[in-house]
């Protein structure tokens, strides 16, 4: 059985200035918005943090990126978030902007113990610069990096006592793959389930991915809402 935790204070207890996280969502969806919240107040700096894109001014990780305790972030898109373009532009955020599929194949590889892969997405333009270029079969590839982290922070929608995870629609995204990278995985389930109770088929993120399990109920905000 997992380390259950009762506060999500306690979950980030661990996450010392200058960690790297990996962090699941796209967009808002599929967010571990406690734990975000509970590491804004604990007030932790100088992270590193590896996400599909950064929140929104007021929510998710752009809470972070407000409060001034983002020094590095590694995603795929700005997103919608006003304070990410400033601090970009102003020199306060250091950026690395890789694409979606890349990022995701990364993240990927870290999880499965790959250390590099070759891939053609980003070759003849500034991505490329300063990596390995190899051709196979006619064909010019990158040779890219896996992605680890200290910290896992994932959210899915049902977990059980022994940290098996099953994840809602699309809001699994990159949860699956942030889940299997991290040195420490720390899962925000919206419902906490018992041995058995979790069909062993619809299982997305086995057990030996995580290391502790904290139930938070969930905002679920909307990064554009558009109405007729």
């Amino acid at each position: 059985m997992k380390p259950i935790l009762d506060t999500f204070q306690e979950a980030v207890q661990d996450v010392q200035d200058g960690a790297t996280i990996l962090v699941g969502g796209f967009g808002l969806v599929g967010i571990p918005e406690n734990l975000i919240l509970a590491l804004k107040e604990r007030g932790t700096k100088d992270l590193t943090v590896i996400s599909n894109n950064c929140g929104v001014d007021d929510w998710g990780l752009g809470l972070l990126l407000k409060n001034k305790q983002i020094k590095k972030m590694i995603g795929s898109y700005v997103g919608e978030n006003k304070e990410f373009e400033r601090q970009v532009l102003s020199g306060e955020l250091e950026v690395e902007l890789i694409p979606q599929g890349t990022l995701a194949e990364r993240i990927r590889a870290g999880g499965a113990g790959i250390p590099a892969f070759y891939t053609p997405a980003g070759v003849g333009t500034p991505i490329a610069e300063g990596k390995e270029v190899k051709t196979f079969n006619g064909k010019e590839y990158l040779l890219e990096e896996a992605i680890r982290a200290d910290f896992s922070f994932v959210r899915a929608l049902k977990g059980d006592v022994m940290g098996n995870l099953v994840y809602n629609k699309t809001a699994r995204n990159f949860n699956p793959m942030i889940a299997a990278a991290g040195k420490v995985t720390v899962a925000e389930v919206e419902e906490l389930v018992g041995v058995g109770e979790l069909d062993p088929d619809s299982i997305h993120t086995p057990s030996i991915y995580v290391q502790k399990v904290i139930v938070g109920e969930q905002q679920k905000k909307i990064e554009r809402l558009t109405t007729r």
